[in-house]
Formats: C-alpha cells, sequence, structure tokens
C-alpha cells in the first residue's frame, strides 16, 4: 500500500466532501487599465498578467511580462497564491501566481476565503484546476465571443481532502511531472536533431545539379540508370499546374465545401482546421478541377510562398492564389516532387514580384526547371525521406506520437489521483 493509500484509509476512508468554488474562494474578475493613459503603464511595478504570461512561462507564475503603476489599481491587489482562470476569449487554461497581482478582464481570479487558508494546499487546486479547464470548454458559450456559463462555474464542486492528502497528491504530482517534463525535453531534443537530419537528406537527395556523394543506395541507382547525369526539364512538360477559383467571401458559411487558402497549408501539409466554407449551390461555374483530393499537392503563390501536400480522405477546393499540381506519373513520382519543391521554397522567392507583396505568376511555376531521374530512382528517395517525414512529422508514429503518449500518460495520471470518493 502505497503512502497516499494510507493517508486515505487513515483520514478520509469514507470518502471527502466536495465543496463549491463559491464557498471556497472569493471570486473577481480582471481588468485593463485604459491605454490611452500612458501613466498607468509607465514606471509599473504591480504584475499584471496576461494570456501571454502562461504561453511563455507555464502555470506557476511569480511575475508577469508587463507590469502597471500603482495609480492604476482600482481597489486591492489580488492576494499571492491565488487562482487565475480564463473564463472569456481562450478558455481551458489557468495558473497559479505566487506573488500579489493584477490580471486582465479574461480571467477570473479564485483567492481562498481566511477560513480555508490552513485546510487548503494551493499547489492542490492547481492541479485540481486541470479537471476545471475540461469542465469550462464543455460550459461555454461561442456563439459570438467565447465564455463560461458563470453561474454554474460557481457551483462548480471541488473535493477537499485532509491537509495531508492535498500534499501528498501535490508531492507526488510534482515528481511525475518533473520526470515527465525531462524525457519530453529529451524527446523533443531528439526531434530537433532529426529534423536537421531529415533537412539534410532532402536537400542532398533532391539535388542533382551539385556533383554529392549521395547516402543509401542512390549513387548506385544512378550509376546503373543515368551515368551521364540526371536530365533538368521545365515543370510544365512533365506536369499540368491549376491555379484557385475567385470564391466570395460574402458567401463564405460555417459549414459545407471547405476551401484551401494559403494559411491552411502549415509545415507541408494542408490543414482542414478553420478552413471557410461554400456552398456549391452557389456558383454556376463547374469546380470539379478545383477540388484538391488525397496526395495532391499545393503552393501558396501570394503574400507567402508554401508548399503542402493532403493526407486527407477529405476533400478541399483551391481558393485563388493557390495552385495545384497535376504530374504525368508515367514519368514523375508525385511524392518526389513534393519533396523537390519543399527543398526549393527559397529559390522561389528569387522569383516574385510585386513589391511589398510577394506574388508567383503562373509562368514562374511552369517555366521551372526540375530534376527528372528515372522512376526507380525517384521511388528510392521518396521511400527514404517518407520514412524520415514519419519519424520527425506522423502524429500516429515516430516521435510526435510518442512526445503525446507520455503527455496523455500524465494527463491520465494526474486524474485518476485527484478523483475521490464523494462523502454521503
Amino acid at each position: 500500500m502505497s503512502r497516499l493509500d494510507e493517508l486515505i484509509a487513515e483520514l478520509c476512508p469514507d470518502g471527502v466532501e466536495y465543496k463549491e468554488i463559491q464557498e471556497l474562494f472569493y471570486l473577481k474578475n480582471g481588468y485593463t487599465p485604459p491605454k490611452s493613459n500612458p501613466s498607468n503603464y509607465e514606471y509599473g511595478t504591480i504584475p499584471w498578467f496576461r494570456m501571454e504570461d502562461i504561453r511563455e512561462n507555464g502555470g506557476i507564475l511569480s511575475d508577469a511580462m508587463q507590469k502597471i503603476s500603482q495609480s492604476a489599481v482600482k481597489g486591492s491587489l489580488f492576494p499571492a497564491n491565488s487562482i487565475i482562470v480564463a473564463t472569456s476569449a481562450t478558455i481551458g487554461v489557468h495558473a497559479l501566481v505566487t506573488v500579489d497581482f493584477l490580471c486582465n478582464q479574461r480571467f477570473t481570479c479564485l483567492s481562498l476565503k481566511d477560513v480555508y487558508n490552513e485546510k487548503i494546499c494551493p499547489k492542490f487546486i492547481y492541479y485540481m484546476c486541470f479537471k476545471l479547464d475540461k469542465w469550462c470548454l464543455e460550459n461555454s458559450n461561442f456563439s459570438s465571443f467565447a465564455s463560461v456559463d458563470m453561474s454554474r462555474f460557481r457551483g462548480y464542486k471541488i473535493p477537499v481532502p485532509p491537509l495531508p492528502v492535498q500534499e501528498e497528491i501535490v508531492r507526488i504530482l510534482d515528481k511525475f511531472a518533473e520526470l515527465t517534463a525531462e524525457l519530453t525535453a529529451e524527446l523533443t531534443a531528439e526531434l530537433s536533431k532529426r529534423k536537421q537530419q531529415y533537412q539534410y537528406y532532402r536537400n542532398t537527395l533532391v539535388d542533382f545539379k551539385e556533383v554529392l556523394d549521395k547516402p543509401f543506395q542512390i549513387n548506385k541507382l544512378i550509376v546503373e540508370l543515368c551515368p551521364n547525369g540526371v536530365e533538368y526539364i521545365k515543370l510544365e512538360e512533365v506536369c499540368g499546374f491549376v491555379t484557385g477559383f475567385s470564391f466570395k467571401s460574402s458567401l463564405f458559411k460555417e459549414s459545407g465545401a471547405p476551401i484551401c487558402k494559403t494559411t491552411n497549408i502549415t509545415e507541408g501539409y494542408i490543414l482542414f482546421k478553420d478552413m471557410d466554407c461554400f456552398d456549391l449551390s452557389d456558383y454556376k461555374e463547374k469546380l470539379d478541377k478545383f477540388i484538391i483530393r488525397k496526395n495532391d499537392i499545393v503552393i501558396g503563390m501570394s503574400g507567402t510562398i508554401k508548399v503542402g501536400i493532403s493526407n486527407s480522405d477529405n476533400i478541399c477546393y483551391l481558393n485563388q492564389r493557390v495552385g495545384k499540381f497535376i504530374p504525368n506519373t508515367n514519368i514523375l513520382n508525385n511524392k518526389f516532387l513534393y519533396y523537390f519543391l519543399c527543398n526549393t521554397v527559397k529559390l522561389m522567392y528569387e522569383n516574385v514580384s510585386g513589391g511589398s507583396v510577394i506574388n508567383l505568376s503562373n509562368n514562374d511555376i511552369k517555366k521551372m526547371s526540375i530534376p527528372v531521374p528515372p522512376l526507380p530512382i525517384q521511388e528510392e528517395i521518396v521511400r527514404i525521406l517518407d520514412r524520415f517525414d514519419a519519424l520527425c512529422n506522423d502524429l500516429t508514429s515516430g516521435l510526435p506520437a510518442e512526445i503525446e503518449v507520455r503527455k496523455k500518460q500524465y494527463e491520465y495520471y494526474r486524474d485518476k489521483l485527484l478523483t475521490f470518493k464523494e462523502a454521503v
């Protein structure tokens, strides 16, 4: 039997009392001093916490990135060891603040009532608030401006086991969090190393202009299949290219057929999250040629040049200034083209026009010279780079998946430790 089991058996064998938030805490909203008055922020000494503090410095905060002056304070400061919970805008985030402070209006501050100061460990409440975060996300209004149902929030019940039980749980979770952070840091460092290797091999394997010793068995294949070197051909000779349709923003819908914009291309992939949508019945034009299907390669041509591939079974539609490649697969392996284009984005910037706004023309793309080694060489290069890509980017395998597994294990264990039988 663990020390925690012994404490629970000794101090609360029949269960734990649950208390509403409004019974345990004083609840106050944060605020933002008017920025029209510079004196509110000049020579500030009062820590004033915002969401940026949590994003940058985590969930235990002892100093704020921005401070306000004493003259900007309304009433008294929030006391040290209070919890701030995001109850509007970005919901599902909280922090324990260990100094006297103020915060902006996105947060509700939970300060322990005096009667519970000797009965509750602030760090225990900090860990318990991870469960509160989930509850807030499930009990919010997202229609126009995200906000938590505060009447139900005040009635949310928190278990209050005896103080020794709380302290033992905090000790366990602190240690487990430390070990998880160390392992995650190791995995993240390894991931960074693998990404550098991936970048190196991609640079090496798709570049045939330089006389480079290519790794693995590629040199042997080159000697066998193209001893006189690899031919570079204009893209238009081996690949079709289609630019997107001008969808009207006034006809965008919250649901329907999704539209792929440049902003939906991230780290080499098309992300289907946060896409604008449209209704096919709103247009008389035939839009079939603008459909993006799985394994289609696209390029953002304006603002930022970005190459992406769809790895989803869902379809979406090309927006204007986004182009789609249609390779002749008898000559050009689709994934080989993708890796070559990813590696050539920097060179594309040398061919852009448009002054302050970057624009890549259809002609720039069609006249681009690309290497076209024999298909067996292309296929071997793809096989190698696919393995590196999975190791570095796949959320179901490889290092990103391993990092996510550790995070889920920690969250599962934490929730188990913070779940108690309620005393009758």
